[in-house]
């Protein structure tokens, strides 16, 4: 009986924690949409010829994030399987401009400097 109304005045605790708005920390927006033209759908071994090889990469399952820095800038390529080969299907710059995800200049940027293999 005891545990019981432990249990029960727990879960109430838990619960009145979740309800709280204060409590919440919000979510960064994601990044605007739109993606640089060429990059989309390039296999790998594209990337690989243009940009030389990554500075750095993550796998996470069949999903990779290759990281190519720069100077001035950080590009990053999300490459998926498609059709028995990984292609990027999304591109990301650090630093962006405020209505895109990813900055052409700083692909170009990198696109002309050979990248250090790590």
């Amino acid at each position: 009986m005891i545990r019981r109304g432990l249990a029960l005045s727990l879960f109430a605790l838990l619960g009145a924690c979740a309800t709280h708005p204060a409590d919440r920390v919000p979510l960064p927006p994601p990044p605007p949409s739109g993606e640089p033209a060429n990059f989309v759908g390039l296999t790998d071994a594209s990337l690989r010829t243009a940009f030389g090889a990554p500075a750095f990469v993550r796998k996470d399952g069949t999903i990779q994030m290759w990281r190519y820095k720069g100077v001035a800038c950080q590009a990053f390529f999300f490459l998926y399987p498609t059709r028995g080969a990984l292609t990027v299907q999304h591109v990301e710059t650090l630093p962006h401009p405020n209505n895109s995800a990813a900055d052409t200049n700083c692909l170009r940027s990198l696109h002309a400097v050979p990248q250090p293999v790590s």
